[in-house]
């Protein structure tokens, strides 16, 4: 038998920034004042954050060396100019507009193509994508494939579009009530599954049939571009920046928070290919945020997002970050963790259901799973299960979503794989004792993206 090498990170760290360690005492008081939301956790009393992968990467010393290079002038910003010329490049849209997150761009073109009593389908929905979708008058359709729902499917591509829902959605309403297929590449509702290049460019001829626009969910298109290379046939060879161009091409504008694939803290921004819409797009930008060569960001947080753009396509980079996943999927696989498989691109999602199986969806197990693993150990999880999935807008009922999941969100170039260790073990210890966990019930409900500020008691 062949021996397998290691693989290691294609960086090494220049900087750290402490953290603290608490006590289980302390850690059950902090979660009893977060109302058992971690989302309401302060960062002080948390020991690996795995949240969010949003906002939260390590910035390259390029990225650093970059901010010191910030152009703060209102308008005509050189840092614009910069980040223009860059995703034109490797992104090949023709106009850009900045936006302080990715819910920005959500904003704004959900506002500029959306008429009351629209319809958008799209690959699986996401919590802000819809939100700004339905505020906008229009009704959100799913039309990702079956597999998507089903965590233990092995499909390599669940973020795939059914092509025979989206005709059945189009001849029902009529294309004309369809302003654009949401797209979303790594789709993170399903566990970071990515959408295949065949069944993209089968969307794209049914589209052009229909002259319905593609709108695409570019945040974590570089991870899907990997599973491109590493799963679909005649792209081993191919470059990553090379197959993510190529996603880009099949589509007509894309919304991206640069916050995850493009490695920054903070920024976004709206690309398009129709100059019309670029027009309407740069106008309202003005009204929400800011001038259209800035968009509510800092010259600086412009030049960051332009070189971590150009980081985010080596091949190098994301053949780490999505090992780094795969290592602490896999260790979690080999303990019986029951997961969502094939293991996705930025992190790892327990199948809640299978988790605790003694708690009814109405009892919220994933978020009670991830206020267990919080007290554990001090490793912040996030729920993306019923609390996520908030409430049908006409009759008021809650969604019940067939994937209750915990999402373990691994940074990126943040965290060693001793901090996977440490998680693993955690998880395992947690699932050793998972007949004592207790549901939970909702004490505090806001009036939208509940998942962030709802607050918890056991039940």
């Amino acid at each position: 038998m062949k021996d397998k090498k290691s693989w290691a990170e294609p960086y090494k760290i220049k900087m750290v920034e402490l953290l603290k360690m608490t006590t289980k005492e302390e850690r059950e008081k902090a979660l009893v004042e977060a109302g058992y939301n971690t989302f309401l956790l302060r960062s002080k009393d948390v020991y690996i954050d795995l949240l969010t992968d949003s906002g939260t990467s390590a910035m390259s010393d390029r990225q650093w060396a970059g901010m010191m290079l910030g152009d703060e002038a209102y308008a005509g910003s050189e840092n614009f100019y910069h980040l223009e010329e860059v995703i034109r490049k490797y992104y090949g849209y023709k106009y850009v507009v900045p936006t302080h997150q990715g819910r920005g761009a959500e904003n704004i073109i959900s506002k500029i193509m959306i008429k009351p009593g629209d319809v958008i389908p799209g690959n699986m929905y996401f919590t802000t994508t819809r939100l700004h979708q339905e505020l906008a008058g229009g009704t959100f359709e799913d039309i990702i494939i079956d597999e998507a729902h089903d965590s233990q499917s092995l499909h390599p591509f669940k973020g795939n579009i059914d092509l025979k829902k989206l005709e059945q959605i189009i001849k029902k309403y009529g294309a004309d009530k369809i302003p654009y297929v949401s797209m979303a590449t790594s789709v993170n509702m399903a566990g970071g599954q990515p959408i295949s290049m065949q069944n993209l460019r089968d969307l794209r001829k049914l589209t052009n049939k229909y002259k319905i626009k593609i709108i695409h969910d570019m945040t974590r298109v570089a991870e899907n571009a990997y599973f491109i290379q590493v799963r679909e046939k005649g792209y081993k060879n191919i470059p990553i920046k090379a197959i993510v161009k190529e996603i880009c091409s099949l589509t007509d504008g894309a919304t991206m928070s640069a916050k995850k694939d493009a490695l920054v803290n903070i920024g976004g921004f709206l690309a398009l290919n129709d100059k019309s819409l670029y027009e309407e797009a740069s106008n309202m930008v003005v009204i929400y945020a800011g001038l259209h060569t800035y968009g509510g960001l800092a010259g600086r947080d412009m030049e960051a997002m332009a070189i971590g753009i150009t980081e985010s396509v080596d091949d190098n980079h994301i053949r780490a970050r999505v090992g780094q996943v795969e290592y602490l999927g896999n260790k979690l696989v080999e303990a019986g963790i029951p997961i969502v498989l094939p293991i996705g691109g930025h992190g790892i999602f327990l199948d809640a259901k299978k988790f605790l199986p003694h708690l009814k969806q109405i009892q919220f197990p994933a978020q009670a799973l991830a206020a267990e693993i919080y007290l554990d150990s001090g490793v912040r999880t996030m729920e993306r299960g019923i609390v996520s999935a908030g409430r049908n807008k006409e009759t008021g009922e809650n969604y019940f979503p067939e994937l209750e999941l915990v999402r373990l969100t691994i940074p990126r170039r943040v965290y060693t794989q001793a901090h996977m260790d440490v998680i693993a073990e955690s998880v395992i210890s947690v699932y050793k004792n998972r007949k004592k966990i207790k549901g939970l019930e909702m004490t505090y409900e806001p009036k939208y993206l509940r998942f962030f500020q709802a607050k918890f008691n056991k039940s």
